[in-house]
Protein backbone atom coordinates (compact mmCIF):
# COMPACT_ATOMS: atom_id res chain seq x y z
CA UNK A 1 0.00 0.00 0.00
CA UNK A 2 1.35 3.43 -0.95
CA UNK A 3 1.50 5.83 1.99
CA UNK A 4 0.60 9.50 1.84
CA UNK A 5 4.25 10.52 1.80
CA UNK A 6 5.02 7.95 -0.91
CA UNK A 7 2.25 9.28 -3.12
CA UNK A 8 3.43 12.85 -2.50
CA UNK A 9 6.99 11.99 -3.52
CA UNK A 10 5.80 10.17 -6.64
CA UNK A 11 3.64 13.16 -7.59
CA UNK A 12 6.58 15.53 -7.04
CA UNK A 13 8.81 13.41 -9.28
CA UNK A 14 6.11 13.41 -11.93
CA UNK A 15 6.06 17.20 -11.85
CA UNK A 16 2.55 17.51 -10.42
CA UNK A 17 2.37 21.29 -9.92
CA UNK A 18 -0.53 21.13 -7.48
CA UNK A 19 1.30 18.71 -5.18
CA UNK A 20 4.51 20.73 -5.60
CA UNK A 21 2.74 23.91 -4.49
CA UNK A 22 1.06 22.14 -1.55
CA UNK A 23 4.41 20.68 -0.43
CA UNK A 24 6.05 24.10 -0.48
CA UNK A 25 3.14 25.52 1.53
CA UNK A 26 3.69 22.69 4.01
CA UNK A 27 7.39 23.58 4.23
CA UNK A 28 6.60 27.26 4.82
CA UNK A 29 4.08 26.48 7.57
CA UNK A 30 5.09 27.23 11.16
CA UNK A 31 2.85 24.50 12.60
CA UNK A 32 4.90 21.76 14.27
CA UNK A 33 2.80 18.99 12.68
CA UNK A 34 3.39 20.45 9.23
CA UNK A 35 7.10 20.87 9.90
CA UNK A 36 7.40 17.22 10.96
CA UNK A 37 5.63 16.04 7.80
CA UNK A 38 7.72 18.35 5.62
CA UNK A 39 10.91 17.00 7.17
CA UNK A 40 9.93 13.43 6.28
CA UNK A 41 9.35 14.46 2.68
CA UNK A 42 12.66 16.35 2.53
CA UNK A 43 14.58 13.38 3.90
CA UNK A 44 13.07 11.14 1.23
CA UNK A 45 13.68 13.45 -1.74
CA UNK A 46 17.25 14.40 -0.80
CA UNK A 47 18.80 11.76 -3.13
CA UNK A 48 16.83 13.31 -6.01
CA UNK A 49 18.40 16.76 -5.56
CA UNK A 50 21.69 18.49 -6.30
CA UNK A 51 21.78 18.41 -10.09
CA UNK A 52 20.25 21.80 -10.84
CA UNK A 53 22.03 25.07 -11.52
CA UNK A 54 21.34 27.31 -8.52
CA UNK A 55 21.41 30.99 -9.43
CA UNK A 56 20.88 33.92 -7.07
CA UNK A 57 19.90 37.33 -8.45
CA UNK A 58 19.92 40.57 -6.51
CA UNK A 59 20.26 44.24 -7.31
CA UNK A 60 19.48 47.80 -6.39
CA UNK A 61 15.81 48.91 -6.36
CA UNK A 62 14.50 49.67 -9.84
CA UNK A 63 17.22 47.69 -11.59
CA UNK A 64 14.65 45.43 -13.26
CA UNK A 65 15.21 42.13 -11.46
CA UNK A 66 11.84 40.68 -12.41
CA UNK A 67 12.13 41.73 -16.05
CA UNK A 68 15.63 40.27 -16.20
CA UNK A 69 14.52 37.05 -14.49
CA UNK A 70 11.64 36.65 -16.93
CA UNK A 71 13.87 37.29 -19.96
CA UNK A 72 16.46 34.81 -18.69
CA UNK A 73 13.75 32.30 -17.80
CA UNK A 74 12.08 32.52 -21.21
CA UNK A 75 15.42 32.05 -22.97
CA UNK A 76 16.15 28.98 -20.83
CA UNK A 77 12.80 27.25 -21.33
CA UNK A 78 13.12 27.81 -25.07
CA UNK A 79 16.49 26.05 -24.84
CA UNK A 80 14.79 23.05 -23.22
CA UNK A 81 15.40 23.81 -19.55
CA UNK A 82 12.82 23.63 -16.77
CA UNK A 83 13.06 26.75 -14.62
CA UNK A 84 11.86 27.37 -11.07
CA UNK A 85 11.84 30.97 -9.83
CA UNK A 86 11.69 31.52 -6.09
CA UNK A 87 10.82 35.19 -5.81
CA UNK A 88 10.97 36.51 -2.27
CA UNK A 89 8.79 39.55 -1.60
CA UNK A 90 9.08 41.85 1.42
CA UNK A 91 6.69 41.18 4.29
CA UNK A 92 5.05 44.10 6.02
CA UNK A 93 6.56 44.70 9.44
CA UNK A 94 3.15 45.83 10.69
CA UNK A 95 0.71 43.35 9.20
CA UNK A 96 3.02 40.55 8.14
CA UNK A 97 1.45 40.74 4.69
CA UNK A 98 3.40 40.41 1.47
CA UNK A 99 3.17 42.00 -1.94
CA UNK A 100 3.54 38.67 -3.81
CA UNK A 101 3.36 40.44 -7.16
CA UNK A 102 6.04 38.57 -9.09
CA UNK A 103 3.55 36.45 -11.00
CA UNK A 104 1.96 39.60 -12.37
CA UNK A 105 5.39 41.03 -13.22
CA UNK A 106 6.39 37.83 -15.08
CA UNK A 107 3.26 37.27 -17.18
CA UNK A 108 4.90 35.28 -19.99
CA UNK A 109 7.03 33.04 -17.78
CA UNK A 110 4.24 32.36 -15.28
CA UNK A 111 2.03 30.87 -18.01
CA UNK A 112 4.73 28.59 -19.44
CA UNK A 113 4.36 24.94 -18.42
CA UNK A 114 8.15 24.56 -18.35
CA UNK A 115 8.47 27.18 -15.63
CA UNK A 116 7.30 27.40 -12.03
CA UNK A 117 7.16 30.68 -10.13
CA UNK A 118 6.75 30.66 -6.38
CA UNK A 119 6.39 34.06 -4.69
CA UNK A 120 7.02 33.71 -0.97
CA UNK A 121 6.79 36.27 1.83
CA UNK A 122 10.10 36.85 3.57
CA UNK A 123 8.45 36.40 6.96
CA UNK A 124 10.66 39.10 8.42
CA UNK A 125 13.86 37.21 7.65
CA UNK A 126 16.90 39.47 7.33
CA UNK A 127 17.07 41.10 3.92
CA UNK A 128 13.97 39.41 2.56
CA UNK A 129 15.25 35.88 2.08
CA UNK A 130 12.40 33.51 2.89
CA UNK A 131 13.10 31.26 5.86
CA UNK A 132 12.37 28.08 3.91
CA UNK A 133 13.90 28.99 0.56
CA UNK A 134 16.58 26.29 0.80
CA UNK A 135 14.02 23.54 1.38
CA UNK A 136 11.87 24.84 -1.46
CA UNK A 137 14.88 24.63 -3.78
CA UNK A 138 15.26 20.94 -2.95
CA UNK A 139 11.61 20.18 -3.69
CA UNK A 140 11.84 21.97 -7.06
CA UNK A 141 14.97 20.01 -7.94
CA UNK A 142 13.23 16.75 -7.05
CA UNK A 143 10.39 17.82 -9.37
CA UNK A 144 12.83 17.96 -12.27
CA UNK A 145 13.59 21.67 -12.51
CA UNK A 146 17.20 21.94 -13.64
CA UNK A 147 17.60 25.69 -13.12
CA UNK A 148 16.63 27.27 -9.80
CA UNK A 149 16.59 31.07 -9.66
CA UNK A 150 16.34 32.85 -6.31
CA UNK A 151 15.31 36.46 -6.85
CA UNK A 152 15.75 38.59 -3.73
CA UNK A 153 14.17 41.83 -2.61
CA UNK A 154 17.23 44.00 -3.15
CA UNK A 155 20.72 44.91 -2.08
CA UNK A 156 21.13 44.77 1.68
CA UNK A 157 22.29 42.41 4.40
CA UNK A 158 20.68 39.38 2.73
CA UNK A 159 23.43 38.78 0.17
CA UNK A 160 25.41 36.53 2.51
CA UNK A 161 22.30 34.42 3.01
CA UNK A 162 21.60 34.26 -0.73
CA UNK A 163 25.17 33.38 -1.68
CA UNK A 164 25.16 30.61 0.93
CA UNK A 165 22.42 28.73 -0.95
CA UNK A 166 23.33 29.19 -4.63
CA UNK A 167 26.17 28.24 -6.97
CA UNK A 168 26.32 31.54 -8.84
CA UNK A 169 25.52 34.96 -7.39
CA UNK A 170 24.61 37.66 -9.92
CA UNK A 171 24.39 41.33 -8.96
CA UNK A 172 22.37 43.59 -11.28
CA UNK A 173 23.29 47.25 -11.38
CA UNK A 174 22.13 50.39 -13.17
CA UNK A 175 24.11 52.95 -15.16
CA UNK A 176 23.46 56.64 -15.36
CA UNK A 177 22.30 57.01 -11.78
CA UNK A 178 25.07 59.29 -10.61
CA UNK A 179 28.14 57.80 -8.97
CA UNK A 180 28.12 54.22 -10.26
CA UNK A 181 29.78 52.82 -7.17
CA UNK A 182 27.57 54.68 -4.76
CA UNK A 183 25.02 52.66 -2.84
CA UNK A 184 26.72 49.30 -3.28
CA UNK A 185 28.75 47.87 -0.46
CA UNK A 186 32.19 46.32 -0.76
CA UNK A 187 30.76 43.11 0.69
CA UNK A 188 28.31 42.79 -2.20
CA UNK A 189 31.12 43.05 -4.75
CA UNK A 190 33.09 40.42 -2.84
CA UNK A 191 30.15 38.01 -3.02
CA UNK A 192 29.37 38.57 -6.71
CA UNK A 193 30.30 35.90 -9.23
CA UNK A 194 29.34 38.40 -11.93
CA UNK A 195 27.98 41.92 -12.20
CA UNK A 196 25.55 42.84 -14.97
CA UNK A 197 24.72 46.42 -15.91
CA UNK A 198 21.05 46.22 -16.91
CA UNK A 199 19.02 48.61 -19.09
CA UNK A 200 21.95 49.04 -21.50
CA UNK A 201 19.66 50.22 -24.29
CA UNK A 202 18.81 53.43 -26.15
CA UNK A 203 20.63 56.47 -24.84
CA UNK A 204 21.93 54.46 -21.90
CA UNK A 205 24.34 52.25 -23.87
CA UNK A 206 27.37 54.51 -23.48
CA UNK A 207 26.64 55.08 -19.79
CA UNK A 208 26.46 51.32 -19.30
CA UNK A 209 29.87 50.90 -20.96
CA UNK A 210 31.40 53.49 -18.63
CA UNK A 211 29.77 51.87 -15.62
CA UNK A 212 31.19 48.53 -16.74
CA UNK A 213 34.72 49.94 -16.63
CA UNK A 214 34.08 51.44 -13.18
CA UNK A 215 33.02 48.09 -11.77
CA UNK A 216 35.86 46.24 -13.46
CA UNK A 217 38.29 48.61 -11.78
CA UNK A 218 36.55 48.13 -8.45
CA UNK A 219 36.69 44.34 -8.72
CA UNK A 220 40.42 44.43 -9.46
CA UNK A 221 40.96 45.89 -5.97
CA UNK A 222 39.26 42.90 -4.34
CA UNK A 223 40.47 39.36 -3.81
CA UNK A 224 38.28 36.92 -5.77
CA UNK A 225 36.36 34.35 -3.73
CA UNK A 226 37.79 31.60 -5.93
CA UNK A 227 41.37 31.36 -7.24
CA UNK A 228 39.94 29.85 -10.41
CA UNK A 229 37.32 32.48 -11.27
CA UNK A 230 37.49 36.22 -11.92
CA UNK A 231 33.99 37.80 -11.77
CA UNK A 232 33.19 39.40 -15.13
CA UNK A 233 31.26 42.65 -15.58
CA UNK A 234 28.70 42.43 -18.38
CA UNK A 235 26.05 44.69 -19.89
CA UNK A 236 22.55 43.67 -20.88
CA UNK A 237 19.08 44.85 -21.72
CA UNK A 238 16.42 42.60 -20.25
CA UNK A 239 13.80 44.57 -22.18
CA UNK A 240 15.44 43.97 -25.56
CA UNK A 241 16.84 40.51 -24.66
CA UNK A 242 20.39 41.72 -25.38
CA UNK A 243 23.29 40.27 -23.41
CA UNK A 244 21.13 37.66 -21.64
CA UNK A 245 22.78 34.74 -23.47
CA UNK A 246 26.25 36.03 -22.57
CA UNK A 247 25.30 36.12 -18.88
CA UNK A 248 24.02 32.53 -19.02
CA UNK A 249 27.23 31.50 -20.80
CA UNK A 250 29.16 33.00 -17.86
CA UNK A 251 27.03 30.96 -15.44
CA UNK A 252 27.79 27.76 -17.36
CA UNK A 253 31.49 28.58 -17.68
CA UNK A 254 31.66 29.21 -13.94
CA UNK A 255 29.90 25.89 -13.27
CA UNK A 256 32.34 23.98 -15.51
CA UNK A 257 35.36 25.54 -13.79
CA UNK A 258 33.95 24.97 -10.30
CA UNK A 259 33.11 21.35 -11.17
CA UNK A 260 36.55 20.59 -12.62
CA UNK A 261 38.30 22.12 -9.59
CA UNK A 262 35.92 20.29 -7.20
CA UNK A 263 34.95 23.66 -5.70
CA UNK A 264 31.28 23.13 -6.54
CA UNK A 265 31.14 20.01 -4.39
CA UNK A 266 33.15 21.63 -1.61
CA UNK A 267 31.00 24.76 -1.63
CA UNK A 268 27.76 22.77 -1.47
CA UNK A 269 29.10 20.70 1.43
CA UNK A 270 29.99 23.89 3.29
CA UNK A 271 26.57 25.35 2.47
CA UNK A 272 24.89 22.26 3.93
CA UNK A 273 26.86 22.62 7.17
CA UNK A 274 26.12 26.36 7.38
CA UNK A 275 22.47 25.57 6.79
CA UNK A 276 22.51 23.06 9.64
CA UNK A 277 24.03 25.54 12.09
CA UNK A 278 21.62 28.31 11.06
CA UNK A 279 18.72 25.94 11.76
CA UNK A 280 20.25 25.02 15.13
CA UNK A 281 20.60 28.69 16.08
CA UNK A 282 17.07 29.41 14.89
CA UNK A 283 15.72 26.46 16.88
CA UNK A 284 17.55 27.47 20.05
CA UNK A 285 16.22 31.02 19.76
CA UNK A 286 12.69 29.72 19.26
CA UNK A 287 12.93 27.39 22.26
CA UNK A 288 14.32 30.20 24.37
CA UNK A 289 11.37 32.51 23.73
CA UNK A 290 8.85 29.70 24.20
CA UNK A 291 10.34 28.65 27.57
CA UNK A 292 7.66 29.30 30.24
CA UNK A 293 10.16 30.69 32.76
CA UNK A 294 11.63 33.04 30.17
CA UNK A 295 8.14 34.27 29.33
CA UNK A 296 7.51 34.75 33.04
CA UNK A 297 10.62 36.79 33.88
CA UNK A 298 11.36 38.53 30.57
CA UNK A 299 8.90 41.49 30.88
CA UNK A 300 10.19 42.45 34.33
CA UNK A 301 13.83 42.11 33.35
CA UNK A 302 13.21 44.23 30.26
CA UNK A 303 11.55 46.88 32.41
CA UNK A 304 14.52 46.96 34.80
CA UNK A 305 17.01 47.27 31.95
CA UNK A 306 15.01 50.09 30.37
CA UNK A 307 14.82 51.91 33.70
CA UNK A 308 18.53 51.52 34.31
CA UNK A 309 18.09 49.52 37.52
CA UNK A 310 19.63 46.37 36.05
CA UNK A 311 22.63 46.00 33.78
CA UNK A 312 22.04 44.41 30.39
CA UNK A 313 24.75 41.87 31.09
CA UNK A 314 23.12 40.82 34.35
CA UNK A 315 19.69 40.51 32.70
CA UNK A 316 21.12 38.40 29.89
CA UNK A 317 22.93 36.20 32.39
CA UNK A 318 19.72 35.56 34.33
CA UNK A 319 17.77 34.73 31.20
CA UNK A 320 20.41 32.31 29.95
CA UNK A 321 20.61 30.81 33.42
CA UNK A 322 16.97 29.82 33.13
CA UNK A 323 17.88 27.47 30.29
CA UNK A 324 20.63 25.94 32.41
CA UNK A 325 18.21 25.49 35.31
CA UNK A 326 20.39 27.80 37.36
CA UNK A 327 18.00 30.67 37.86
CA UNK A 328 16.58 30.61 41.36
Amino acid sequence: MISGIDSTIIAIQEGNRRVLAKTITLIESSLSTHQAEAQKILDRILPLTGKAVRLGITGVPGVGKSTFTESLGMMLVEKGHRVAVLAVDPSSTRSGGSILADKTRMERLSTDERAFIRPSPSGGTLGGVARKTRETMLVCEAAGFDVIIVETVGVGQSEITVSSMVDFFLVLMLAGAGDELQGIKKGVLELADAIAINKADGDNVEKAKRARKDYENALHLLKPASPNWTPPVLTCSARDMNGIREIWDAVLQHRDIMTQSCELTQNRRQQALSWMWSLVEEGLKDRFYRHPEVQRYLPELMRQVENGTLASTAAASRLLGILDGCDK
